[in-house]
């Protein structure tokens, strides 16, 4: 347990500074093992071949999630993430995932999802992960770069 508060500690103080304003385009929701949520905005998201990143408007807070398994579902690509690195103020921290996923739009229409009534914008990005410390991590926007 003692591990469990520094995790949620600082995956919270990122979030906390996703908050100034800026061209960011992602809300963030975080629910801790206590059941406290918490949302943020303006959350900027790039994504690199199989990595995405989620960055605090004003760059003191990065989430790396750097490995994931992902695959084409008709035009849109889910992957499930496996590995995530919180950067905050020059310090790594390894976040361990227990579940998720990651559903992007890289076209440029609207597309819906599979199973579900939701609809994904062009270059949108839905994201939900739990952490084997019991925190639940959601996010949806727009990605601001998508490189391939």
């Amino acid at each position: 347990m003692s591990n469990r508060l520094p995790v949620l500690a600082l995956i919270a103080g990122f979030l906390a500074a996703a908050c100034c304003p800026a061209g960011a385009t992602g809300t963030a929701r975080v629910q801790q093992p206590d059941g406290s949520v918490k949302t943020y905005t303006k959350v900027r998201i790039n994504i690199d071949q199989q990595s995405m990143t989620l960055v605090s408007s004003d760059g003191v807070g990065t989430l790396y999630i750097g490995h994931a398994a992902c695959t084409k579902q008709g035009e849109l690509v889910r992957c499930f993430p496996y590995d995530a690195t919180l950067d905050q103020h020059g310090t790594r921290t390894h976040i361990v995932l227990q579940a998720g996923t990651v559903w992007l739009n890289p076209s440029s229409a609207k597309l819906p999802l599979p199973n579900s009534s939701t609809q994904i914008p062009s270059h949108g990005v839905i994201m939900s992960m739990h952490t084997k410390a019991g925190t639940y991590m959601s996010l949806t926007g727009t990605a601001d770069e998508i490189k391939k």
